[in-house]
C-alpha cells in the first residue's frame, strides 16, 4: 500500500469507523461512510493535509451517512453510493434514522452497480455488490492497494446484521462467501465497526466461511 494513507475515525452513538483514504502522491483523500460529527471529520482532513475528492458510501444505515451532506457541501465533492441504496438511503424509516437519532435522508450524486471499477484519487477501486446487511450494501476494493473497505458486510470473525429492513440472511452468506472466496488473501479488510481484519482471517475463522 506504498501510495495509500488510512486515517480513521471512531463517531457517532454506535461507534461507526468513519475512513479518510489519502494518496500520499497526489494529496487527494477519499471519505467513506461519513457517519457523524462533521467538524471531528473536518479535522482529522485539515490534520492530513489533503484536498477531498469524493464520499463513498457502504450502505445507507445512518450510522453511516449522519455527516455527508455536512461534508460534501463543505468540500463540494460527488457521494457515490450502490444503485440499489437508493430507498434505504433516502427513506428515515428504513436507514434506521427515524428511531434511533434524528431523521437523516441522502441522495446519493452516483450511484454504481456490481463490478463497475472507477477512478478517484488517483485510485482504481472495484464495486462489489454485497447485498445482506440492507439490499443495497457494497465493498469497496483497491486491488493495488490490496484493500478492501466492507462497511457492515464484513467484520472481524464475524458479519453484519440481516434483521434490519431489506436485510437478508441468505444474501449475507453468499456475498461474505463471494468475497472470501474471490479476493486475495493478503487483502486487509477495513470494516465498519470494531477492528479490521484480513481476508486470510477471515477465511480461517469467520462462521460463515464454511
Amino acid at each position: 500500500m506504498a501510495d495509500m494513507e488510512v486515517q480513521s475515525l471512531v463517531l457517532g452513538m454506535v461507534r461507526t469507523n468513519v475512513y479518510l483514504v489519502k494518496n500520499k502522491i497526489t494529496g487527494e483523500i477519499l471519505v467513506i461512510d461519513p457517519s457523524d460529527s462533521p467538524d471531528q471529520i473536518v479535522q482529522k482532513i485539515h490534520e492530513m493535509n489533503g484536498k477531498p475528492v469524493a464520499i463513498l458510501l457502504t450502505h445507507g444505515h445512518f450510522d453511516h451517512i449522519g455527516a455527508c451532506d455536512a461534508i460534501r457541501k463543505r468540500y463540494g465533492i460527488r457521494v457515490y453510493a450502490e444503485e440499489h441504496e437508493k430507498e434505504v438511503l433516502s427513506d428515515p424509516s428504513v436507514n434506521l434514522s427515524a428511531s434511533w437519532a434524528s431523521s437523516v435522508a441522502v441522495q446519493a450524486d452516483t450511484y454504481l452497480k456490481d463490478g463497475d471499477v472507477i477512478h478517484l484519487a488517483g485510485f482504481e477501486i472495484h464495486v462489489i455488490h454485497t447485498p445482506g446487511h440492507t439490499i443495497g450494501s457494497c465493498c469497496y476494493y483497491f486491488p493495488s492497494e490490496h484493500a478492501l473497505f466492507s462497511g457492515d458486510t464484513l467484520f472481524c470473525e464475524s458479519y453484519g446484521r440481516t434483521d434490519f429492513p431489506t436485510g437478508s440472511g441468505r444474501d449475507m452468506e453468499n456475498s461474505v462467501r463471494r468475497l472470501l472466496t474471490e479476493l486475495p488473501a493478503d487483502t486487509a479488510v477495513y470494516t465498519g465497526h470494531e477492528m479490521f481484519t484480513t481476508i486470510a482471517r477471515e477465511q480461517k475463522y469467520n462462521p460463515l466461511a464454511q
